[in-house]
């Protein structure tokens, strides 16, 4: 698809911010590789060649009768006697470059959890003995699918709760306005930490109590450009040839109001990656046991002769943290109109 020439322009300036265009790049490159995690860190072979068959355990679950076990159940392939069916059978079997995933314990340690950074477990375990380079892994692809999807759901939100206010003024901005300083007054993290508190929360479940206050980051944004653009003489002309006002918001004003939407987005994403690493401190985030950063933090507090438990994870949310507001600088420059 061919760009106009105005969005090439913004394109080139975009690109000119070189600490901007290479944070989008090594940020993509995080996080195609964590999308990828199971291929990268996982206790499952990613190819097993058995008896003249080839089997894939990293994407699909098989008996353990299967390799000459004794029960209907999947097998730990790490164990023993499997690694002696193999043997014994000559298999060829291809392991992932971590051979632990998110929740593996490794039984074979010879210190004390935690235990630090050896050449089998890169960044050493945690108090549980998990390895702590496939957590990370891991907590870097759940943190930043989480903040995407929570950002696009919140933008939604948002941008129509805005386009509502600024179109139609009067009453219906008024009232708006009005719910929003009560909403936005509220104590955010304790009402989050209040409602996490009543259920187990889950990714979905703390997706929408989160949900729930950050769709109101991009409303005065949005308004401000519907309240500049409805009286625009482009505007004027569509309501004197009879369109809806649904076409003239979403049709001819929307696409202009976007442009500070999108450079809002990735500070919106630093955002919720942030909210949710401090309910995961706190421990009321992910569910016990899931690949958190934030649990690794808190692990990382409270075992502080394991620094590479805290540090770890800190110099993992400093990255991603750092890459998006770049990101977000050399986006909110690529859109400056007076650029």
């Amino acid at each position: 698809m061919r760009l106009s020439p105005m969005n090439q322009r913004r394109w080139a300036r975009f690109k000119a911010n070189k600490r901007g265009w290479w944070s989008l790049w090594l940020f993509l490159v995080l996080f195609t590789l964590s999308l990828g995690a199971e291929i990268i860190a996982n206790d499952k072979p990613l190819v097993v060649h058995y008896d003249g068959q080839w089997y894939f355990p990293a994407f699909k679950r098989y008996p353990e009768t299967v390799f000459g076990g004794e029960f209907p159940l999947e097998g730990n392939y790490k164990a023993p006697y499997m690694r002696q069916q193999f043997t014994d059978k000559n298999a060829w079997v291809l392991w992932p470059p971590i051979t632990y995933s998110y929740d593996t314990i490794n039984y074979d340690l010879r210190v004390p959890v935690p235990s630090p950074p050896t050449r089998e477990n890169w960044l050493g375990t945690d108090d549980q003995a998990r390895d702590v380079l496939a957590r990370v892994i891991y907590g870097f692809r759940i943190s930043v699918l989480f903040a995407l999807v929570l950002t696009a759901l919140s933008s939604i939100i948002g941008v129509f709760v805005g386009a509502l206010q600024g179109f139609y003024g009067g009453w219906v901005d008024l009232l708006g306005q009005r719910f929003l300083e009560i909403w936005s007054g509220l104590p955010v993290l304790y009402l989050l930490i209040i409602l996490a508190s009543f259920v187990q929360p889950n990714f979905w479940w703390l997706l929408g109590i989160m949900l729930l206050f950050s769709w109101m980051s991009l409303v005065d944004v949005v308004r401000a450009e519907f309240l500049r653009g409805r009286n625009l003489e482009y505007v004027r002309a569509a309501r004197a040839l009879g369109m809806k006002n649904g076409t003239i918001m979403f049709r001819h004003i929307l696409p202009n109001a976007m442009i500070s939407t999108l450079t809002f987005m990735p500070f919106i994403l630093t955002g919720a990656i942030a909210t949710l690493t401090s309910l995961d401190f706190l421990g009321f985030g992910l569910p016990a046991g899931s690949p958190s950063l934030g649990e690794l933090v808190a692990q990382g507090k409270s075992n502080l002769q394991a620094p590479w438990l805290g540090i770890s994870a800190f110099a993992v949310l400093a990255l991603m943290l750092s890459l998006l507001v770049f990101i977000g600088e050399a986006a909110r420059d690529a859109f400056d109109p007076r650029k």
